[in-house]
């Protein structure tokens, strides 16, 4: 049974960075984070493949980071100059492709129990 655990959310203000980490018990397919405001459906905000290529949505290119640490079994994402409509819970999840990694949520098996990220104007 694969594990996921998502950590770092929390409250920051517009413009600031927060960093969430996710310990997977198996990282060896695609991974991805996604989010899901109140009220709206659940988004995909960007996935990394095996090689480590990274994809974003557009909301979030320049502003948010992928990676992972494969030696950690580690998914991390980056968000830098947040903005209140960041203000979601923040999923981590792992699918069952390597490469060509897409942010739709029936290619992924595997999810966390979410972390909640809360950005004030």
């Amino acid at each position: 049974q694969v594990h996921l655990a998502e950590s770092g959310g929390g409250p920051v203000q517009a413009g600031g960075s927060l960093r969430l980490s996710c310990v997977a018990s198996d990282s060896s397919y695609c991974m991805a984070w996604f989010r899901q405001a109140p009220g709206r459906e659940r988004e995909g905000v960007a996935t990394i493949d095996v090689d480590g290529v990274p994809n974003y949505a557009n909301f979030v290119k320049g502003r948010f980071t992928i990676s992972k640490d494969n030696a950690k079994n580690t998914l991390y994402l980056q968000m830098t100059s947040l903005k209140p409509e960041d203000t979601a819970t923040y999923y981590c999840a792992l699918g069952r492709a390597w490469r060509l990694c897409r942010r739709q949520i029936p290619e992924y098996d595997y999810w966390g129990q979410g972390t909640q990220v809360t950005v004030s104007s």
